[in-house]
């Protein structure tokens, strides 16, 4: 087992558990989803040591249920940011000179408390809050999150290890300091691991951090922050604020101890941020640093050798699971004529299968999309391909937010490689579908290459080796996680580092130790252990 320089073992991945009939997982976590739909909470900010309240209640409900309610959160405004990075600077001094086993222990605490005892709060709060089912948690708010904690602590003494050399009679070496501010971390509603990692990987590197997690994902948010402060994290260390994004932009990005921002989200957010950041660089003490995964027009290319069956099974999980709302699901697929009727029959009929409806029935695979607007603006995509002569809806179309925001998983085909849900980016269960002549796969990849602004995930299936090569060379910039004959979903902390580049942020792969990185400004150190006492050098000596 390798080992980083301070003797800490590279971890195993946290085992998935199957919540199978009769289990006693499956039993826990039932018992704490009647209990978190029993109870109406009452979610604070936590700011410092303080549990902060507002005049201002917005109300949580699930989305495949909305008129339930499951508490309210304390709405901020200016004020409560301005107070958040004033704590987390007054707090900066004493984390960031922790040694580094200390800041260690208590991530590494946290993955024993996500692991146990807050496994199934954990995992409910994200079934309830964000409408994932049981699976989809499990792999998400629990194992992700779990390895996040481990692997990062890991990566953290690999980068720690990264000395130079040392002549004699000298002594080199690097501190790797905490960035001189605060950094900023705005967190998105899909993934409860990656709302947890945005602001600790920064916090485990020694800097402290104002966390602004999205509306719709609250309801976890909170139970992340008690396994923070059950793990020991120094108050003022992590602040979690509730409060519109551009209320707390205009303060965040106008202070000059702003230093660096972790963002998940939209490409359009991300770069108005940008451009805001770039408009203001003279404000700041430090040049901030800027780290962003955005979004993805994420697709799957068949070869005319591919394995109908498997491209199929990818195409339905990785374009319907979690309703298509993962930044890296598939919305879009090439798939060879000759192949394709068997590809169609084989996702028909897994379609034909599926269940959609609550993630309290541990049967439906489906669940709902996360909000109204959201459901409008996928339903606004199916009704212009229904109005469309290039395209047909051969599954799904179907959709209902009377009880929940429920929309059937959706397959177009389309003969117009270029339209619309081609190239724009849904974020919903509806994939699109271009079959092409099963000689044409160069030029197919030319166009998968070119349609999107996006790269971020991406899949090729291929029997045929010189193929897949192909493809991998050719699409060399069109994903930052490319995927041989899998779905271009599912990447584990540990093994696939995540992230894309283009108009898919900044690939600094969450889960490495290329994320880590970012969050240190390194000092280098020389000590000189007999210096020299006379400024001459020996060719300045007379013959």
């Amino acid at each position: 087992m390798s080992k980083g320089i301070y003797n800490v073992p590279r971890p195993k991945n946290e085992p998935i558990l199957s919540y199978a009939p009769g289990s006693n997982e499956k039993a826990n976590l039932k018992a704490q989803l009647q209990a978190y739909k029993a109870e109406e909470t009452d979610i604070p900010m936590y700011i410092g040591g303080k549990e902060v309240r507002t005049n201002k209640k917005i109300r949580i409900s699930p989305p495949h249920e909305h008129k339930h309610t499951l508490g309210y959160f304390n709405e901020g405004d200016a004020s409560h940011v301005k107070e958040a990075i004033d704590v987390a600077l007054d707090a900066r001094k004493s984390w960031a000179e922790m040694s580094w086993e200390h800041r260690a222990a208590i991530f590494l605490k946290a993955a024993d408390l996500v692991a146990g005892p807050y496994r199934a709060k954990i995992n409910a709060a994200t079934m309830l809050g964000q409408s994932k089912n049981a699976f989809q948690a499990e792999i998400d708010a629990a194992c992700e999150y779990i390895d996040f904690l481990r692997f990062n602590v890991f990566f953290m003494t690999e980068l720690y290890a990264q000395q130079p050399q040392s002549a004699l009679g000298m002594w080199n070496r690097l501190e790797h300091r905490p960035l001189e501010g605060f950094v900023f971390a705005i967190t998105p509603f899909n993934f409860t691991s990656i709302a947890g990692n945005l602001p600790g990987a920064p916090a485990l590197m020694g800097n402290s951090v104002v966390w602004k997690p999205a509306y719709t994902q609250i309801y976890s948010a909170q139970v992340l922050m008690e396994v923070f402060k059950e793990a020991g994290l120094p108050d003022g260390v992590i602040n979690l604020i509730y409060v519109d994004g551009p209320v707390a932009g205009e303060v965040v990005f106008n202070h000059p101890d702003f230093a660096g921002l972790h963002f998940t989200g939209s490409t359009s957010v991300f770069q108005s941020l940008w451009r805001t950041i770039g408009g203001n660089i003279h404000k700041y003490k430090t040049y901030p640093r800027i780290v962003g995964e955005t979004g993805g027009k994420d697709f799957i290319v068949a070869h005319k050798s591919a394995d109908a069956k498997a491209l199929a099974t990818a195409i339905v999980r990785g374009a319907f699971e979690f309703q298509g709302q993962k930044c890296s699901a598939a919305s879009r697929a090439y798939i060879p004529d000759n192949i394709w009727n068997e590809v169609k029959s084989s996702i028909l009929d897994d379609l034909k299968a599926i269940k959609m409806g609550s993630p309290e029935d541990f049967t439906n695979f489906m669940n709902a999309v996360i909000d109204e607007r959201s459901f409008d603006k996928i339903a606004g995509f199916i009704d212009d391909a229904k109005n469309n002569d290039e395209v047909e809806i051969i599954a799904g179309g179907g959709y209902d937010k009377t009880e929940g925001y429920f929309i059937e998983p959706t397959v177009i085909v389309t003969k117009d490689p270029m339209y619309r849900t081609m190239c724009e980016e849904i974020f919903g269960p509806v994939i699109t579908i271009y079959v092409y002549p099963q000689n044409n796969y160069e030029a197919v990849l030319e166009m998968v290459d070119n349609t999107s602004p996006y790269a971020l995930t991406g899949a090729v299936f291929s029997q045929d080796r010189y193929a897949a090569e192909f493809a991998t060379k050719k699409l060399v910039n069109a994903a930052g996680n490319f995927y041989i004959n899998d779905k271009p979903t599912g990447a584990v902390v540990g093994q696939q580092p995540f992230g894309g580049a283009r108009a898919s942020g900044t690939n600094d792969k969450a889960g490495s130790i290329l994320n880590l990185i970012r969050w240190v400004s390194p000092r280098t150190i020389k000590e000189t252990f007999d210096p020299p006492k006379n400024f001459r050098y020996p060719f300045m000596g007379e013959e």
